[in-house]
């Protein structure tokens, strides 16, 4: 019997809560994760290391685990949930992704930064062939104007894409922006449209509810809040909310409150809440990924690591510049030392 559904949710605990724990799950964690997710009633469940498939390197962080073992436990204990996948091109290739199809993931989030949609034809199409649902996955949406936000949706549509997703990777828009967002995809693309919130200003509900409103029918959550920066649109929560709205997920109410109680919040180095940094990365803009590098780094060069992420900011730094975090820490050190001296 097929779920009704009027909005479908993707949990990204398994993929966007790889930062949270710096990209070491272990087998046995996503084994656990997903088989409660899939029980659920969960739709689709995304796993790759934070930074997407092949993301494991020095930039970025290694992982404990090769991610397509842990994408091969997890289908092998899902009955009725999709495995997705989420590809940066640059970061991941062609190959990865044929070995992620091989494995079995059915889903494909081709994700760029908000103005470079042209990099994502190739992964888009190849996605296609390869018989994936496929997602184009438009971050840092806050950075760009309405206008080009709706150029760049329209190129991967025309590339292939199934859906394309407002993706808030900062948690730096607030729910006008949101819905002038959400609206205007709606009115210029045929394909679905889907919402990726963060809660760096405590906004992710608030918006995603408004994406919801304004007819974003694909929805990230996160367990436990469990992603990077202060996490995304908590999973549990939204279900009950979507619950008194009347808008059905498909997603059993208990079983996702107690998988998110009793599995995931036991893997959380700490729960996830708004710190004086997360809530930095939604006033100045900056990439959520990017909290736990600058933080080393404020650590590193005894400086505040807000400092360092308002520079960030300043500097418009996108998914894939990591390595500027050093160096801004750097520059920042010597300013002072002259300023001192």
């Amino acid at each position: 019997m097929t779920m009704k559904r009027d909005v479908f949710i993707t949990e990204v605990a398994l993929r966007d809560g790889s930062h949270v724990v710096s990209h070491q799950f272990t087998v046995d964690q996503v084994v656990q994760v997903a088989k409660a997710l899939d029980e659920a009633g969960v739709p689709y469940i995304e796993i790759s290391h934070g930074d997407g498939l092949a993301g494991s390197s020095l930039q970025y962080g290694f992982s404990h685990t090769n991610e397509l073992e842990l994408i091969e436990a997890a289908i092998s204990v899902c009955n009725q949930a999709k495995i997705s996948v989420l590809l940066l091109p640059g970061i991941g290739t062609m190959n990865d992704l044929k070995e992620a199809a091989n494995l079995g993931a059915k889903m494909a989030r081709i994700a760029t930064h908000v103005t470079e949609a042209d990099v994502s034809a190739q992964h888009i199409g190849l996605a296609k062939k390869l018989g994936m649902e496929t997602v184009g996955f438009l971050m840092m949406a806050h950075s760009a104007p309405v206008e080009k936000l709706v150029e760049q949706a329209k190129l991967m549509e025309s590339y292939g894409a199934d859906v394309v997703y407002v993706v808030d990777s900062a948690g730096a828009l607030l729910p006008h922006e949101v819905r002038e967002r959400i609206s205007a995809l709606k009115n210029a693309l045929q394909i679905e449209v889907g919402f990726h919130g963060h809660n760096n200003l405590s906004l992710a509900m608030a918006n995603t509810l408004v994406a919801i409103e304004e007819g974003a029918t694909r929805i990230d959550g996160s367990v436990r809040c469990m992603g990077a920066g202060a996490g995304n649109t908590q999973t549990e929560v939204l279900v009950a909310v979507l619950d008194r709205l009347g808008i059905q997920t498909g997603i059993d109410l208990y079983k996702i409150m107690d998988l998110a109680e009793e599995i995931v919040a036991p893997i959380l180095p700490a729960p996830q809440e708004i710190t004086r940094d997360s809530l930095i990365l939604g006033y100045a803009g900056v990439y959520s990924s990017f909290l736990l590098h600058s933080q080393k780094a404020a650590k590193k060069f005894g400086i505040d690591s807000r400092d360092i992420l308002i520079e960030l900011g300043k500097r418009k730094v996108v998914g894939g510049q990591e390595d500027m975090i050093v160096d801004v820490a750097k520059e920042l050190v010597k300013k002072a030392a002259t300023v001192n001296n």
